[in-house]
């Protein structure tokens, strides 16, 4: 249980909204960025959850949730960087800009979230501060499909070594790496059948393996600058 709250980008739906809700479940105070309203977020500012609205996809946007975010706290406890946009690759004239929104989404907000975000971490009175970012198992294998996806979360990854390196010992950052994790509303169980192969585990085990891992960062003081894969071990196919 901390005093100061948590950072989730991107924590309206899925997997970040589950994470922002056991966290809260677990006595934490939490913030999250959102892009868009959705009916999600009145049942989460029910909860005591913040919300902040984000746009992730220019400087401007990424400097203005800044400025925001440190009007509504003092302190930060943890950042996690989860906002993303799973998002194929554009062709022609269009493919410049995919490229580059899917950079600042998931890399240039990191990057300056961490960089601004420092003084809130070092204003928290807990003994650990965290950053975590959420990578992807794609980052190891490249995809045919998004490649600028794939290229711009391996750019995170690789930030996740060189703040690490900046901010230790008082700050930790590390890396989760999930494979498929839950399955979307449109899908039906022939893509689950073929998703559930893909692994050696052979299932899609549902949001609460990304909190338990989650809550393995936050929790030891002792880890720093790793990528945690929770793939169900996909490198074994």
């Amino acid at each position: 249980m901390s005093a100061a709250p948590i950072l989730i980008t991107g924590g309206a739906q899925r997997l970040g909204r589950h994470c922002a809700e056991r966290l809260v479940d677990d006595g934490h105070p939490v913030i999250v960025s959102y892009r868009r309203e959705r009916d999600e977020l009145e049942a989460m500012r029910r909860r005591g959850i913040v919300t902040l609205q984000a746009d992730f996809a220019s400087e401007t946007g990424i400097l203005d949730f800044i400025s925001r975010l440190k009007a509504v706290t003092p302190a930060l406890r943890a950042i996690v960087h989860n906002a993303s946009d799973w998002a194929p690759d554009a062709q022609g004239e269009a493919a410049g800009a995919n490229f580059e929104r899917l950079f600042r989404v998931h890399m240039l907000a990191p990057y300056l979230i961490n960089l601004h975000g420092r003084e809130l971490l070092d204003a928290c009175s807990e003994p650990q501060r965290d950053i975590v970012h959420m990578t992807d198992y794609v980052v190891q294998k490249g995809s045919r499909r998004h490649a600028a996806y794939a290229a711009t979360k391996a750019g995170l990854a690789n930030l996740t070594l060189s703040f690490a390196a900046m901010y230790a010992p008082e700050i930790q950052v590390n890396a989760i790496a999930p494979a498929l994790i839950m399955l979307g509303e449109g899908d039906d169980e022939a893509y689950a059948e073929k998703a559930r192969a893909k692994s050696a585990m052979g299932m899609v085990p549902g949001p609460g393996v990304i909190y338990q891992s989650l809550r393995y960062l936050l929790d030891n003081r002792y880890v720093t600058g790793i990528t945690l894969p929770v793939d169900g071990g996909r490198h074994l196919r």
